[in-house]
């Protein structure tokens, strides 16, 4: 009985990084896509040359506050004005019915 329980602890034991492994949906980056990350944090002013361990999370923080900003709204500045879907607007509670028109 105890081998058996030995057993079924190793096999627990060995499959557990299998499973992990089998539930990552990210692939690697290639290299390209790093030099795409470094040069859109290095255009949203990160200068890797110049860090210093007294500045660099706050320096790479604040660049990459600003990238995914930028990714947000896409290239370039915000966009300004407005748009129209052709629905009306939800109603803050929706458990709230509307008021009935009824003048006819």
């Amino acid at each position: 009985m105890k081998s058996l329980i030995k057993a079924v602890a190793l096999v627990v034991v060995l499959a557990a990084p299998v499973v992990a492994l089998a539930q990552s949906d990210q692939q690697p980056l290639t290299r390209a896509q790093v030099k795409a990350q470094l040069k859109q944090l290095e255009d949203a002013g990160y200068n890797p040359a110049v860090a210093t361990d007294a500045t660099y999370p706050a320096d790479i923080q604040a660049a990459e506050a600003r990238v995914a900003a930028q990714n947000a709204t896409g290239y370039g500045s915000p966009a300004g004005g407005t748009s129209q879907t052709g629905s009306d607007a939800p109603m803050a509670n929706p458990t709230q019915q509307a008021p009935m028109n009824n003048s006819q």
